[in-house]
């Protein structure tokens, strides 16, 4: 039986519901969505003792205030807003119990832009197309398709346990300059070989003009052979557009479905959660590597949760 367990008392800059994400309905035109860092949601689910996949809160670069309606095992993960409780500091990365009548307080981001905080027994909010991912830009999902505001009351299945702490070699830094690796294509024919070099050897800065449906990146323009422009088609996660001003834009959670510009490369998924928790002003680098490399790298990680879910 859900239970209120949560009062949104601040709501933050854009604190959203968000899950894994809906798959299965791009091609009806309607966006994935779902949590940006998917490592921190699935970190933090797993130290309260929930399913990987179970919603949590997402806050970006500004953090909400709640207050406890019930006694609740919680985690926070991902990038440090300074979370306090009470006016005292609180660990991330671990959980930890709120008392009824508690007040957890997030401010603004220290490192990282985004925090996810998870609640032991997860979020009550209905399913939209097997998600509770909040999809702001199509007002679905989450609270009536947007972000949290106050007043609202956040209903879930609460228990208490036992607090878990993750060891520090899984905690990400996040950097003022970082590197992300890609794979090249699909549309290589539309750039030369020196517009490909220029793309891996530069570096890019992620614009103000950012935000959960892509980072727009400002550095060496990027030529096109015959323009930018291609038939339409479907564009994955971490996929990079460039337009005809030659500036690459990366698309993320809540892209467009399909797009009409040449993509000269995509993110792999695993370097996604650390792109999600950049900044604007942050510093890319591009780094080639091979599908198989990619593919190594997504199966490390997957065992990585299998093994900490045990």
């Amino acid at each position: 039986m859900t239970e209120p367990i949560f009062k949104v008392l601040k709501s933050g800059l854009q604190t959203t519901v968000q899950d894994l994400g809906r798959t299965g309905y791009q091609q009806y035109g309607i966006s994935p969505s779902g949590a940006m860092d998917s490592y921190s949601m699935q970190m933090a689910n797993l130290l309260v003792g929930n399913p990987l996949g179970e919603a949590v809160l997402e806050a970006a670069v500004l953090g909400p205030r709640l207050e406890a309606l019930i006694d609740a095992s919680i985690a926070i993960c991902g990038g440090d807003l300074e979370p306090l409780v009470n006016s005292s500091k609180v660990p991330m990365w671990k959980s930890f119990v709120l008392k009824k009548g508690d007040i957890l307080s997030l401010g603004t981001a220290k490192s990282g832009a985004r925090a996810y905080i998870s609640f032991a027994g997860g979020i009550d909010v209905p399913l939209v197309l097997g998600s509770k991912s909040t999809f702001i830009n199509g007002r679905l999902g989450g609270f009536k398709g947007r972000a949290v505001e106050s007043g609202d009351i956040i209903y879930g299945n609460p228990f208490v346990r036992k607090n878990r702490f993750l060891h520090s070699s899984l905690i990400p830094e996040y950097a003022e300059e970082i590197e992300i690796r890609v794979i090249l294509g699909p549309h290589s024919d539309k750039f030369s070989q020196i517009e490909k070099d220029r793309f891996l050897s530069s570096q890019y800065t992620i614009t103000s003009q950012s935000n959960r449906m892509g980072f727009r990146l400002e550095g060496p323009k990027l030529a096109t052979i015959g323009g930018s422009d291609i038939i339409s088609d479907a564009i994955p996660l971490g996929g990079i557009q460039v337009p005809s001003n030659g500036q690459p834009i990366i698309l993320l959670s809540e892209r467009q479905t399909t797009g009409g510009y040449a993509r000269i490369a995509t993110v792999i998924s695993v370097d996604i959660p650390l792109l999600a928790q950049a900044m604007p002003g942050t510093k890319i680098r591009l780094k080639e590597i091979t599908i198989r490399e990619a593919q190594e790298q997504y199966l490390k990680q997957k065992k990585l949760f299998k093994f900490l879910s045990v």
